[in-house]
């Protein structure tokens, strides 16, 4: 399957967004899961990353080290806000250049948004912490 740049105004329509700051309540980690503060606990992301890196040899061993725990531990599909539209989430997939991307369908219109800068739903996916302990590690690298 083939994506296409990021051209919002063929895919999706604005419209303003009414969520508060979701990192400032506690949300859900998906079905069947008791309530937990998030973003996970510094300690916490660390040891997700340190199992994601654990045999990768440099940076891009690394991501592909993170592309696979993502994929693997991810519950997709899963209903996200981008903009303020709703869309799904289908799967995860890694680009050419080695960006974990976020394949997002809106009817029939499908588009890849970077993982880093996905927006999380309430509740969170299964295997949301992932995402985040990406998110932590790219911060750093």
């Amino acid at each position: 399957m083939e994506t296409h740049p990021f051209i919002w105004s063929q895919v999706f329509t604005l419209t303003p967004n009414s969520n508060s700051d979701p990192n400032s309540t506690p949300m859900t980690r998906g079905k069947n899961t008791k309530r937990r503060p998030w973003p996970p606990k510094k300690a916490d992301l660390e040891a997700l990353i340190e199992e994601a890196i654990v045999d990768a040899y440099g940076e891009s061993e690394q991501r592909i080290g993170f592309y696979t725990m993502i994929e693997e531990h991810l519950g997709v599909p899963f209903e996200a806000e981008i903009l303020g539209v709703a869309a799904t989430v289908d799967r995860i997939d890694m680009t050419n250049d080695e960006q974990i991307v976020a394949i997002c369908r809106r009817g029939r219109s499908r588009q890849a948004i970077p993982i880093l800068d996905l927006p999380l739903p309430d509740p969170l996916p299964a295997g949301a912490e992932w995402i985040e302990a990406y998110r932590h590690w790219a911060r750093v690298v």
